[in-house]
C-alpha cells in the first residue's frame, strides 16, 4: 500500500511566486499608475521587483509622497481593516513587477497559512517601526541627515541581504518632498555628499560610505 509523504512546508516566496486563483501579476512600465486615490480598496499588492511610490493629494490641491517601497514589500493592505477606498495613489517608480492579490485570496490564505500571516505581521509590524522613525527623524533631524537617511533606505539598507549598487533615479523634487525641504537644499546636500565621496553618480546613484552622516553626532 502506497503510503503518502508530508505535503512540503509552506513556501511564502514561492506562494507569491505563482499566479492562480485570486492573484495575478503585472510587469509595470515606469510611472505606470497601480491604483488611484479614491478607487474602491479590494486587493492587496506584493512588489516582487522594482520600486512603487504611494502618493496623497489633499482637498485643497496640495500633494504629498508617503513612501517609496521595494522589493519584498506590500502595500494596499488598508482594505483588509475595512478601508473601502484607496487613500493614496501608488505609482511605479521604475519597471515593476508586482503580484495582486483579491482581498478575500488574502484573506483566506492568511487564515489557512500560519506562515504566511508570520511573515505579513512580521512586514506590517516592521513598516511600522518605519513610520515611527520617520517621524522621529522629521521632528528631530537636520534636513542633511533626513536626506542621508532617505538614500539610505531607498538602497534598501537595513534589510536581508546587500544593499543595491545604484539607487533607481529619483528627481531632486521627489526628494525635497519626502524630507520636508526645498529642491535647492536638495541640491546643496546632494553636491556636498559627492564632494566629499558619500555618493557617486555611475550610470545612476551609489551611496558609497554615505552612513557615516546619519551615525555623525
Amino acid at each position: 500500500m502506497k503510503v503518502e509523504g508530508k505535503p512540503p512546508p509552506f513556501d511564502p516566496k514561492a506562494f507569491l511566486a505563482r499566479v492562480g486563483a485570486g492573484k495575478t501579476r503585472a510587469e509595470l512600465r515606469k510611472r505606470q499608475i497601480v491604483f488611484s486615490q479614491g478607487d474602491p480598496a479590494d486587493a492587496v499588492f506584493y512588489i516582487q521587483k522594482g520600486k512603487i511610490e504611494l502618493r496623497v493629494l489633499s482637498q485643497q490641491g496640495k500633494e504629498a509622497i508617503l513612501a517609496i517601497l521595494g522589493a519584498q514589500d506590500f502595500f494596499g493592505e488598508g482594505c483588509l481593516a475595512g478601508q473601502p477606498l484607496r487613500m493614496a495613489t501608488a505609482v511605479a517608480v521604475t519597471e515593476c513587477s508586482v503580484v495582486r492579490l483579491e482581498k478575500a485570496a488574502m484573506i483566506a490564505v492568511l487564515h489557512d497559512e500560519p506562515v504566511f500571516s508570520a511573515v505579513f505581521i512580521s512586514y506590517l509590524l516592521t513598516r511600522n517601526i518605519r513610520i515611527e522613525e520617520d517621524l522621529v527623524d522629521q521632528l528631530f533631524n537636520s534636513s542633511e541627515k533626513r536626506l542621508a537617511r532617505l538614500l539610505l533606505l531607498l538602497a534598501n539598507f537595513g534589510k536581508d541581504g546587500k544593499p543595491e549598487a545604484v539607487i533607481p533615479k529619483v528627481s531632486q523634487e521627489t526628494l525635497a518632498e519626502m524630507i520636508g525641504t526645498t529642491r535647492s537644499r536638495v541640491s546643496f546636500f546632494m553636491n556636498k555628499f559627492r564632494q566629499l565621496g558619500f555618493i557617486e553618480y555611475n550610470g545612476g546613484l551609489s551611496v558609497g560610505s554615505l552612513l557615516n552622516v546619519v551615525l555623525h553626532d
